[in-house]
């Protein structure tokens, strides 16, 4: 088993990242699709969920993706967390693109299983598959509201911010030098971040922070109907503000922690003698 394990190479990585990315989509947008779609058609309309249930059922699918994915790849399950960690961790340059594929298959993956099992409810509340039901598969400035206007550029901003914070969090979490959860609760941890950004930065453009969550499902959603997937409320190209933010404000992120944190904490040291056990003649 263990040389299965060690022979697995980059394909084990990948089928990591696309496994652990189509559990957190399947969470995802399985939950926007309950509260939005399935949540219209109950009396009085909303009786499936709220915003809170779409933070938490978010933070939870990241916590069981990093769970599903963690040994065998790290589960980055985010292009922009591969990135970053390629460019202040020494991750591979050339399985960064590998790495992305995997994750965005994989949520296109999830996405089509979300659509395929909420056929009749997208049916029922959104029969020509509109802006009205195009937020259960990727995001949009304001959640799709024109009431509130904030446009692409005030969501790029958005992104940008909450992507940084999510990167700068994720190192802290992850570097041994720190103060890492022990007992196993990183991925748990990471979860209760998405939360905590998904409750304070999802307004203005409901928190991507990820280009394979967004573009997987979008594709999905564009190849089932929805023909207007690529553009937002306004009738303008959207699609590329969940994607570019995400990649800038991860490499931000990183390196405000890197700068303020990282460069300060003690480097590992060898263990003192007497530590470990001389061996017995």
């Amino acid at each position: 088993m263990a040389e299965r394990f060690k022979n697995s190479g980059l394909i084990g990585e990948l089928s990591g990242e696309f496994l652990g990315t189509m559990i957190l989509i399947l969470f995802g947008c399985g939950v926007v699709a309950q509260v939005v779609a399935g949540g219209a058609l109950t009396t009085p309309p909303g009786g499936l969920g709220n915003h809170d249930s779409i933070a938490w059922a978010w933070g939870i699918g990241v916590t069981m993706g990093i769970y599903v994915a963690a040994r065998l790849s790290g589960a980055h399950l985010n292009p922009a967390v591969t990135v970053a960690l390629a460019t202040f961790k020494d991750f591979p340059w050339r399985k960064v693109a590998p790495y992305v594929m995997a994750q965005i298959v994989g949520a296109f993956v999830a996405a089509l299983i979300v659509r395929w099992n909420y056929t009749e409810a997208l049916a029922k509340v959104d029969p020509g598959h509109t802006i009205k039901t195009q937020g259960v598969f990727s995001t949009l400035p304001a959640n799709g509201n024109p009431n509130l206007p904030v446009h692409e550029w005030g969501a790029f901003r958005d992104q940008i911010i909450g992507t940084a914070i999510l990167l700068l969090v994720i190192f802290a979490v992850t570097d041994l030098l720190n103060t890492p959860p022990g007992a196993n609760l990183g991925p748990f941890i990471i979860g209760l971040l998405v939360v905590g950004i998904g409750m304070a930065w999802g307004t203005l453009a409901g928190y991507a922070i990820n280009p394979a969550r967004d573009f997987g499902p979008r594709l999905a959603s564009f190849l089932t109907g929805y023909g207007g997937a690529w553009r937002d409320q306004y009738g303008n190209f959207y699609f590329w503000v969940p994607i570019i933010g995400p990649l800038i404000g991860g490499v931000l992120g990183a390196a405000v922690y890197k700068l303020f944190i990282g460069r300060f904490l003690p480097m590992a040291e060898p263990e003192p003698p007497g530590q470990i056990p001389a061996p017995q003649d």
